[in-house]
């Protein structure tokens, strides 16, 4: 019934979400005055990495699911 997702077994997959955490970690090091400003969109950028791929993990085809893991793959490398 729900929809097998694979992606968080692949080794991108782990690499993007060890990346995530430790940008969170780095943007709680930045100035005060960037609170409001450059603090939110990096981890925006962040996250929307890892949700990037979890989405592309959902086609229905599967070409098209290798053409997707296929560039994070090439990004991580």
């Amino acid at each position: 019934m729900f929809i097998q997702l694979k992606h968080k077994t692949l080794s991108v997959y782990l690499s993007v979400r060890e990346l995530t955490k430790e940008i969170y970690k780095i943007s709680m090091l930045l100035p005060a005055e960037e609170k409001f400003n450059m603090v939110p969109q990096i981890r925006r950028a962040a996250l929307s990495v890892k949700l990037n791929l979890a989405e592309g993990s959902t086609r229905k085809s599967e070409v098209e699911r290798k053409r997707v893991f296929g560039n994070f793959q090439r990004l991580s490398s």
